[in-house]
């Protein structure tokens, strides 16, 4: 299996969401460290912690003007779905797909950190939000339209246009 560790080119300068992201690393090794009897288990507090850690990045976006349609926040339901119908199988006697689907994941999150939270991230120290509160300390430099896109530079129409993954194009908010 695939195992993730926490390293330095996870870190977003953003305290909050590092602590979020590092707790989800820390869960998933738990995942990949259980025996069967706590498989599921774990799992499961995986899965709740992700719950958590999709909605509070979708409701910072929410916040600063991603539209919630947006790639980022669809990635986040489509992973969380996935998740949840491995526990469905998990509870039915299939331990073996979370165990792949672990492996999976600690493939998948760092480029998900790296690319998609990078850039929310970015995003909110341009607008000066504050995670913990929630509050936006510079709304002059919100976007006047609604993020469609994932907020990164790798959104474009043309990739939508090309067969891409249907991102649309977002401008970086100026600092």
């Amino acid at each position: 299996m695939a195992q993730l560790e926490w390293s330095d080119a996870l870190n977003l300068d953003l305290p909050l969401m590092d602590d979020t992201h590092r707790e989800f690393v820390d869960l998933l090794a738990a995942v990949d460290r259980a025996e069967d009897a706590q498989l599921l288990a774990a799992w499961l507090a995986l899965v709740e912690h992700t719950d958590q850690h999709f909605g509070q990045e979708d409701a910072w976006m929410a916040s600063t003007r991603f539209a919630s349609g947006n790639c980022h926040s669809m990635q986040h339901r489509v992973v969380l779905q996935v998740m949840r119908e491995g526990a469905a199988r998990a509870e039915q006697g299939d331990l073996k797909v979370l165990r792949v689907m672990a492996s999976e994941l600690a493939l998948w999150f760092p480029q998900h950190a790296q690319s998609m939270d990078a850039a929310l991230a970015l995003h909110l120290r341009r607008v000066g939000f504050d995670p913990a509160t929630g509050v936006v300390h510079a709304p002059q430099a919100l976007p006047g339209a609604l993020i469609h896109g994932c907020g990164g530079a790798t959104c474009s129409d043309t990739a939508e246009e090309s067969g891409g993954a249907g991102m649309q194009d977002t401008q970086p908010v100026a600092a």
